[in-house]
């Protein structure tokens, strides 16, 4: 199944999206998976897997923290493939910084992916003015090369990445870092509307996920009234981080009641 069956398919049953994200090998490689399975057994529809960088920009301190054991634990590209393909009956989403793709070889990442179940990438540093050689490499498999949009993105590199992307847009709710927070950005609706009439304009649709700062049912249930689905991460590991690993999936299942 293809990220856009996936969307299709919870559409068909009046449900959005939910998108959890997790650190691949935090605390460790065996309750990454536990974690993964919980979170199915909870109701996310797309599991984001993070493969952690030594300087991940676009994540707050929470992410930063795992991301930071995780590769002390020993965490590398070969040991998160081979994770990620034990994580089964979830669609699978990576997500990773550009050199670890670039110092894999493109070809063999995206190859790497599909053979591990994993439906598409998202590169928060790499722009879509310099995505065309890993964009059509993905173009050659079933993998998706998603796009991020954020408020300060502007009209003219909007159109360029709603041409380019497939899959879905990660919607970035606010200025700045992942990290939970207690109010939603303000931004959503407005960029939401944004993102739309281009579309309307260019004649094509796309799911629309939104994340950075999405940590309650609450949040979950004002997003999904204006996109597509809801990408929960830096709440979820906080979870993990106070040790409330019994706990996650009874979490999950109450951001999922908030998406029908």
């Amino acid at each position: 199944m293809t990220l856009a069956d996936k969307f299709e398919e919870l559409s068909k049953r009046d449900e959005k999206a939910l998108i959890g994200f997790i650190t691949a090998g935090y605390p460790d490689v065996n309750a990454t998976i536990e974690i993964a399975d919980a979170l199915v057994r909870g109701g996310v529809d797309i599991l984001e897997l993070g493969l952690p960088f030594s300087d991940p920009i676009a994540d707050g301190v929470t992410i930063q923290r795992a991301s930071e054991r995780s590769l002390r634990a020993g965490m590398n590209t070969d040991v998160y493939f081979n994770l990620a393909a034990r994580i089964r009956g979830v669609e699978k989403v990576c997500l990773t910084y550009y050199n670890l793709i670039l110092q894999r070889g493109l070809e063999r990442f995206v190859d790497d992916c599909e053979s591990a179940g994993i439906s598409g990438i998202i590169v928060p540093d790499l722009p879509v003015e310099e995505s065309e050689p890993l964009r059509a490499v993905c173009n050659g498999y079933e993998t998706d090369l998603i796009y991020l949009i954020a408020p300060t993105t502007t009209d003219k590199r909007m159109a360029r990445i709603l041409g380019s992307a497939s899959g879905f847009i990660y919607v970035v709710s606010l200025l700045g870092v992942t990290g939970a927070r207690e109010r939603l950005s303000e931004m959503i609706e407005p960029l939401i509307t944004r993102i739309r009439e281009h579309e309307s304009r260019m004649k094509i649709h796309l799911p629309l996920a939104v994340g950075f700062g999405i940590s309650t049912p609450e949040h979950v249930k004002a997003v999904c009234r204006y996109g597509d689905g809801a990408i929960v991460g830096s709440a979820i590991i906080r979870l993990i981080e106070e040790g409330g690993l019994k706990h996650i999936e009874d979490f999950a299942r109450s951001l999922k009641s908030a998406t029908r």
